[in-house]
């Protein structure tokens, strides 16, 4: 079988290299490695999510879910100081190099943790989750995080997802809309699409009863 970006434990010879991207005026100089993500460069996709983000000074505490190498968790660290950013991966790889990629650029309010899903950051919740979702893994995969995304936000808080259009991007909007009731195009552009849902109201039945996401991340 052929190895995914997704695999927990790449097994793919190194092939480190670094470049420089730059986004909302923040420039970071990133790390990657054969086995993760859009290893040569920034892709468009995760380039328009950035880009359309909706970032305010509110914010308090964002979760990149699947965060790679860590372009957007990190470029969100870097414009909302004051906000705990957490990320994860199932890839080790990509987290090493996301945290790789943190200390290198002097960044210092992330948490970065490896595994599935919500249970690095299981009991958390957060204002603003973010995902560039690794959609060739299925539905299978990306709808229960959708889902679990509900339940990990604030009360007014929201999911932020990109994905292509041909791959899906309608379907993922009516599965968005499903469990939050409501959903809205951000932006497009390139054959992606960036899509928001918004926590709306108290807590809802069936939530757990974690508590609110703390000013800063304990590892």
């Amino acid at each position: 079988m052929s190895e995914h970006y997704y695999s927990s434990q790449p097994t793919s010879g190194h092939q480190i290299q670094e470049f420089t991207a730059t986004l909302r005026g923040v420039s970071l100089r990133l790390r990657t490695d054969a086995g993760v993500f859009s290893k040569n460069r920034l892709d468009s996709g995760t380039a328009l999510l950035i880009e359309a983000l909706p970032l305010s000074p509110d914010l308090r505490s964002v979760f990149d879910l699947g965060c790679g190498y860590g372009p957007i968790g990190l470029t969100v660290a870097k414009l909302l100081p004051q906000a705990a950013v957490a990320m994860s991966d199932i890839n080790q790889r990509a987290t090493e190099l996301a945290a790789h990629n943190a200390a290198a650029n002097g960044i210092t309010n992330v948490t970065i943790r490896t595994g599935e899903g919500f249970t690095p950051f299981a009991g958390l919740r957060f204002d603003l989750i973010v995902t560039n979702p690794p959609i060739r893994a299925g539905k299978q995969v990306i709808y229960p995080l959708v889902e679990q995304a509900l339940h990990a936000l604030n009360p007014g808080g929201s999911f932020v997802a990109v994905i292509l259009t041909r791959q899906g991007a309608k379907s993922l909007e009516r599965k968005m809309a499903d469990v939050f009731g409501n959903v809205r195009e951000l932006e497009k552009g390139g054959g992606y699409r960036v899509v928001q849902s918004v926590k709306t109201g108290a807590e809802l039945p069936g939530s757990p009863a974690g508590p609110a996401s703390p000013p800063k991340l304990e590892e």
